[in-house]
């Protein structure tokens, strides 16, 4: 028995006939984020019929015209290379002028989100029809991996009973099950990532991804994204300037409002970037609102940033850890818990005063995360992780989201208490909570999953 025989009723393959429920649209900015990231795959079929291979997917452009520079497709065979655009909508290409605007005319393909009733004719300005690819709403499900609402639900779901009468070794064995498809599905995620562009830019991502955790998710992967690692690490002297600039943090009067041990340092930052900043710095209405209210100092998106230098700094090892054969968990906690940074191991923000006792440029639970979210899924798809080894790391962080799993499954804080302390478990709770409960609209009352657990043996 496998856990997938749970999901049969949620994720067996749509029939021809069937309509996929469509998603919520995220905003423009994270489909741009997601497509960069290579969630939707290289393959897919234009909107006439003909096949189309993403090459290169390019890199983000930071003037005016399309959202990608330097792209490379193949269709039916036949080569192309130019820019490429996304919208939420096929309708956006001429609402938003594109039709008419000279810096489109090097589009060379375009991919939308939402068809509109009427059909469109995607042309440039010198009356070039531009190839469409149109994501469906079961491609951008897939790719999202979320659900499709968080009802927040606090109390007991009907799952209780039969999970109760099933022997502890049963339960044991349903959470391993859990854990391990939620694992593979991450690993898929990052794989997608590395097939897109290489493992550099995959760990770089996840890295700033889960650097972001709180609130600044896509701010800090469009930033990895816009300031990739391979560009970082040729000019490392420029690293802390570019992704600091290129994040918006940076202006010609921010050392004013420093205090006096800063300021140098300010202006050092400054003098590099405002000389590079054409090849980084994007319109502003492309960029994401970093969230800097209710965070924690210490979770400040300057911090954040910082944390990235600090990591470039120390890439090639970093990379080793990652990649280490056997994976292991510890040493790349120790060492990215042991990074140090002359600036931001003292300072919370840019302008902020000098902490007199040293701050944690990477925690110990974030480097956690990171393990949990992308290094052990890819090192168990990769068999350089197994089970046994996962089932003995423990995380002591619980938030609310975990507690709302444990008692809808368990009844309580309590009685979920012992299956809320390993990592392997947790993760198999999310699971659980994510493809049962939300997604059943039936306050639980049609939800198969209570039926189902008295088949597991």
């Amino acid at each position: 028995m496998n856990y997938s025989f749970l999901l049969e009723s949620v994720w067996h393959p749509p029939l021809s006939f069937e309509e996929v429920a469509a998603p919520k649209l995220p905003p423009e900015l994270e489909l741009q984020a997601m497509w960069y990231s290579g969630a939707f795959g290289r393959d897919f079929r234009l909107k006439d019929g003909r096949g189309c291979h993403i090459t290169q997917f390019g890199e983000w452009n930071m003037g005016a015209g399309p959202d990608f520079s330097h792209c490379a497709i193949e269709i039916d065979g036949a080569h192309f290379t130019g820019d490429l655009e996304i919208d939420s909508k096929t309708s956006d290409w001429v609402d938003h002028g594109h039709y008419v605007n000279p810096a489109f005319t090097n589009t060379i393909l375009h991919v939308a989100f939402q068809p509109t009733m009427r059909e469109m004719f995607v042309a440039t300005a010198n009356h070039r029809q531009v190839p469409e690819i149109l994501i469906t709403p079961s491609q951008l499900a897939d790719a999202l991996r979320l659900p499709s609402r968080d009802t927040a639900i606090s109390i007991p779901g009907r799952c209780l009973a039969p999970l109760r009468k099933m022997p502890g070794l049963a339960v044991e064995r349903l959470l391993e099950e859990a854990s391990l498809h939620r694992a593979e599905q991450k690993a898929s995620r990052f794989v997608k990532t590395i097939e897109a562009h290489d493992f550099d830019t995959a760990l770089f991502l996840a890295t700033a991804e889960t650097l972001g955790y709180g609130g600044n998710s896509l701010p800090m992967k469009l930033l990895a994204q816009r300031a990739p690692i391979s560009r970082l690490r040729q000019n490392p002297s420029q690293a802390e300037a570019i992704l600091l600039g290129t994040a918006g943090f940076l202006n010609s009067e921010i050392h004013q409002k420093a205090p006096l041990d800063t300021r140098e340092y300010l202006q050092d930052l400054w003098q590099t970037w405002w000389k590079i900043r054409p090849k980084y710095e994007a319109p502003a209405a492309r960029n994401p609102a970093w969230k800097t209210h209710g965070q924690r100092p210490a979770n400040h998106p300057h911090r954040r940033a910082g944390g990235l230098t600090a990591l470039v700094e120390n890439w090639p090892e970093f990379r080793k850890l990652a990649l280490a054969s056997p994976f292991s968990v510890k040493p790349l906690t120790d060492f990215l818990h042991g990074l140090r940074h002359e600036f931001w191991s003292h300072h919370h923000t840019l302008t902020s005063k000098r902490s007199t006792q040293a701050i944690s440029v990477f925690g110990k639970n974030l480097a956690l995360e990171l393990s949990a979210n992308h290094l052990i899924p890819l090192a168990l798809r990769e068999g350089r992780f197994d089970f046994p080894a996962y089932y003995k790391h423990r995380h002591s962080a619980i938030n609310q989201k975990l507690k709302r799993c444990g008692i809808r499954l368990f009844g309580s804080e309590e009685e979920a208490k012992p299956f809320l302390r390993r990592l392997c478990h947790q993760q198999a709770l999310l699971q659980l909570y994510q493809d049962f409960c939300l997604e059943d609209f039936t306050e639980c009352r049609q939800c198969p999953f209570p039926e189902q657990l008295s088949q597991w043996r």
